[in-house]
């Protein structure tokens, strides 16, 4: 099962919500996707410094809220805020609508997936051995507090003639639980060989919407004669 549903797309409405939160219809609907895919990108490639991790988007009737989750933010801010107002100002010639940014900071960019797919991707991009880069990627994870991580690349791996896959786990990654809370993410690298894949799953616990009562003890019940 882990391999064939999307651990993100899997446990939506359970333990998670969409990253974008908006209804349409018809013809509305696909110009509304395409406009979202444009953000995104023009959002990652204004911030590609700033290690940009999710992009979440809200329409209402006269707004575009914009939340934009990033590993540095003071990049993405600059100085007293002037590189937000540009990134603002783009995403309104974009779409045409006026836009509301707001930036969150990820404290802990080694528990972020796909912070940590982008940094291997990086890596190998520097001709960096895959094997170094996924087992140190590992080891921060898991100081950092994650209770299990698994790290697969796929391609021509060290400039092989054929592709191969290899991966590196520790910990324990439940992708078939709905309750375990699993950040998935993904990565390209650009080699000389070719493109390499990566993909990043991390659990960081279980996630339990009600907290589970202890059974009260049962009382003895006595029937008069």
């Amino acid at each position: 099962m882990g391999r064939k549903v999307h651990p993100i797309g899997f446990r939506l409405k359970i333990i998670r919500d969409w990253d974008a939160r908006w209804y349409a219809e018809g013809d509305k609907f696909r110009e509304l996707l395409q406009e979202d895919f444009k953000i995104r990108r023009f959002v990652k490639k204004v911030g590609a410094r700033a290690g940009v991790s999710r992009i979440e988007i809200e329409r209402y009737p006269n707004q575009l809220l914009v939340n934009i989750h990033t590993a540095r933010p003071g990049i993405l801010i600059g100085r007293k805020g002037e590189a937000v107002k540009d990134l603002r100002t783009g995403i309104e010639d974009l779409t045409g609508k006026k836009v509301k940014v707001e930036v969150t900071e990820i404290e802990k960019a080694d528990l972020d997936s796909t912070l940590v797919a982008e940094n291997i991707a990086d890596q190998l991009q520097r001709r960096i051995g895959h094997s170094r880069a996924m087992k140190r990627a590992v080891s921060q994870a898991m100081r950092q507090g994650a209770q299990g991580i698994k790290i697969m690349v796929s391609g021509r791996l060290g400039g092989s003639d054929m592709s191969r896959t290899e991966w590196v786990a520790e910990g324990r990654v439940p992708r078939s639980s709905l309750r375990s809370n699993i950040d998935y993410g993904t990565a390209e690298a650009l080699t000389t060989f070719g493109r390499i894949g990566v993909k990043v799953w991390i659990y960081k616990g279980e996630v339990l919407t009600k907290e589970e009562k202890p059974a009260e003890p049962k009382k003895d019940v006595y029937v008069m004669p």
